[in-house]
Order: C-alpha cells, then structure tokens, then sequence
C-alpha cells in the first residue's frame, strides 16, 4: 500500500495559487490548505505519471469546441484515446465568441492549444505531429482512476453582488480578459513549431 504525498495548496496575497510538497514559510502572507496528491479535488495532473505530468507541465494541451461541432468531438476523441490529459473550453455565447477571436484570431472551431503552440481545425496528423513533438506518449499511460476536467465557459461570466444597502446599481461594463500574445517564432526553428 503506498502512502500519498501530502500537497500544499499556496493562495498567494496577489491571489495567485500554487501547489507544493513543501508547506510556505511561516512569515508568509498566504493562505494555506493542505491537500491529497490523490484526491478527486487535486490538480488534474496530481495523480499523472511523472513523465506525463512533467510534459503536460511544460505544455499544456487546451481544446476550444462549440455543440454539434463533428470537427470538435472527433478531435476530443482523438485526444481522449491516445490518453492525452487537456482541458476543455467551450464557446457558446457571444462573449466566448469574442474571446476566441482575440485568442486565435479566428472564429473557426476546433482550435487547440498546445503550450502556447496553435492548431486551428482539426487534422488527426498535425495533431499528433505536434502532439510528438510536445513530448507526449504515443499511447495512453493515463492511470484507470484519471478522470478529465468537465468542460468549462471560454469566459467566465461573473454576476455583480448586490449592494449592502439595496441599492442596485447599474453593473459595470464586462470586458473579456485579453490571452496572451503568442511569442515570435524562433529563427532556428524552420519548422514553425513553437511551445
């Protein structure tokens, strides 16, 4: 029977959260729960093999689908059989919409992010090619207890909290975050494949 690493879950004063096997030092101004490795409620990678979870680290593998979408449930499938941990968003309303033009510069679905490398539409051999190149296992090594993330809003809609005194103003206007600008491709790199 083999005895579970306990993990550190690290919520940072600028909100940012963090996972160790070291708790923080005392002085820290954190907040503090210790958590399973193997817990349903751990990271999605906690309970990976160490090679997969050291890939699916280094480059993070993120798939964007919309309903009745054939292209978006053949590259789930795809991902899902060759065992590969990802993420799934899915673009449903007009501000998903919108943030997945300014992500991908590009409204058509499946797109895929692999690291901060793009893949848009799916093709069963880029995928894998790139899919390779990441580092990830030809074949699944998933463990029988991995179970993946339940899909999730591109853009999280938060509703306003009503004001202590019942007055309810008008909420502020929503604005989507902005992803990230991918970086330049590297000139030695003739290929075009970037992480």
């Amino acid at each position: 029977m083999s005895q579970a690493q306990q993990v550190y879950r690290i919520v940072g004063p600028d909100g940012k959260v963090t996972f160790s096997d070291q708790p923080p030092p005392a002085a820290s101004n954190g907040k503090v729960s210790a958590t399973n490795a193997s817990a349903a409620g751990g990271t999605a990678s906690a309970g990976l093999p160490f090679e997969l979870r050291q890939v699916a680290t280094k480059y993070p593998v993120t798939l964007y689908v919309s309903d009745n979408c054939g292209p978006c449930g053949a590259g789930r499938s795809m991902l899902t059989s060759r065992g590969i941990p990802f993420s799934e968003k899915t673009v449903t309303t007009h501000e998903d919409t919108q943030a997945l033009q300014r992500l991908s510069g590009d409204n058509s679905l499946p797109f895929l992010t692999i690291g901060s490398q793009q893949l848009k539409g799916f093709s069963d051999t880029e995928w894998t090619q790139f899919l390779n190149a990441a580092g990830y296992p030809p074949s699944s090594v998933l463990p029988a207890s991995y179970r993946r993330p339940e899909p999730t809003p591109l853009v999280a809609v938060a509703t306003a909290p009503a004001a202590a005194n019942g007055n309810t103003a008008a909420p502020a206007a929503r604005q989507a975050p902005r992803p990230a600008a991918p970086p330049p491709p590297a000139a030695d790199n003739p290929a075009g494949i970037k992480f």
